[in-house]
């Protein structure tokens, strides 16, 4: 099996396998029980919360553990929208955001808020000129991705940052789920970030918002003190403890990963430019770790299927929205022809993807175009 979609979710490291299972053996107390073995859980789920932040260079206050990368997309954004109302009503966001981005914000129409969506270049992202030119007095809220989940686009975080900050009522809120680990993010400049634990080799249900302290949110979960009282519910510390040890290794690893994948993007494109009926989407300055690509004759649907057939997996796009409309909205926002949206698959590497893989694949490419007649 070659598993060429990692932008969907990732293996667990056996590392972090073998430390989830020790703590839920052995660490099973309450972090919010006074007896001895909750005292203990608390102290080594506030030792992960200082060893991120440290890693992150934020604040340990600045670290809200989540369910999932959706729950803290949706805490960033309803979160401050509805607890900083009497500021303005104007939010912006790209219109190409994750499922989780679109539904918060379709979800905050219903209570008066104004959404303008900013559309993408060809490139695929959003510039810091057009965030300028949308600007409001009532803005409150612009929120990005920093990696598109499609295409590999790299959104100018830092440019967008400068000028959500010349604006007195206004903070910037960035998913970082695609780049995390992969690119450096720059935590300094941004109010509120996503991060996710599975896209990294780490536990579904893991996920984290970096706030920065001066950010006020109102709580969508309603419980007790947990999370300085923003996200109540009995702390899910076995793997709130163990996030650490994936960030840790996931940031150790980047350089090394980053030089490895980008080598299996470089081949594969190489190769598929050698293919007349072959198209690659993805921008030439994208992150390597995500390459879209079509085939003039062959929709997403079949050619994914084609692939999967000889053992090799790869999505169609966002998985989020794999059982929606057949068509990418990333690729027509960017432009690209209503064929080329439905034709499209997303390759997405990993650490443990190989040259020979990207070979095999290359093959099978091939071959499926031959089976559908098809000329090379």
């Amino acid at each position: 099996m070659i598993y060429f979609d990692h932008s969907s979710t990732t293996s667990v490291r056996p590392e972090v396998r073998r430390v989830y299972s020790q703590l839920l053996e052995t660490q099973y107390g309450n972090a919010d029980s006074l007896h001895s073995m909750g005292r203990s859980v608390h102290q080594l789920l506030e030792k992960s919360r200082e060893n991120i932040a440290s890693m992150l260079h934020v604040l340990p206050t600045e670290i809200i553990f989540t369910g999932c990368a959706s729950e803290s997309n949706s805490l960033a954004i309803i979160g401050y929208a509805l607890k900083n109302k009497s500021r303005g009503n104007h939010i912006l966001v790209s219109n190409v955001e994750h499922p989780s981005v679109q539904n918060a914000m379709a979800f905050l129409k219903n209570f008066g808020f104004e959404i303008e969506y900013l559309p993408i270049n060809s490139s695929g992202i959003v510039t810091a000129d057009l965030v300028q030119s949308k600007l409001r007095k009532d803005t409150i809220l612009v929120s990005t991705m920093h990696v598109n989940n499609e295409m590999g686009a790299i959104n100018p975080v830092e440019e967008i940052s400068q000028v959500v900050h010349q604006h007195p009522t206004c903070v910037y809120h960035v998913d970082c789920v695609q780049s995390f680990s992969k690119i450096d993010v720059p935590f300094s400049c941004i109010d509120l970030a996503t991060i996710s634990a599975h896209k990294i080799h780490g536990l579904k249900g893991s996920a984290l918002l970096v706030k920065k302290k001066n950010i006020q949110l109102m709580p969508l979960v309603q419980g007790g003190q947990q999370e300085q009282g923003i996200r109540g519910g009995t702390e899910n510390a076995p793997a709130n403890i163990v996030l650490s040890k994936t960030i840790r290794l996931a940031l150790e690893e980047q350089k090394e990963v980053y030089q490895r994948v980008s080598k299996i993007n470089e081949f594969i494109r190489m190769e598929l430019n050698k293919i007349k009926e072959a198209h690659i989407n993805s921008p030439e300055e994208a992150l390597p770790y995500i390459l879209n690509i079509s085939f003039d004759q062959i929709t997403s649907e079949v050619l994914l299927n084609a692939l999967d057939q000889k053992g090799i997996c790869v999505s169609a796009k966002s998985t989020c929205s794999s059982h929606q409309r057949n068509y990418s909205s990333t690729l027509v926002a960017m432009g690209y022809s209503e064929k080329i949206a439905t034709h499209m698959i997303r390759l997405s590497f990993g650490k443990d993807n190989t040259m020979q893989e990207a070979r095999i694949f290359i093959d099978a490419c091939k071959e499926i175009i031959k089976d559908y007649g098809l000329s090379l």
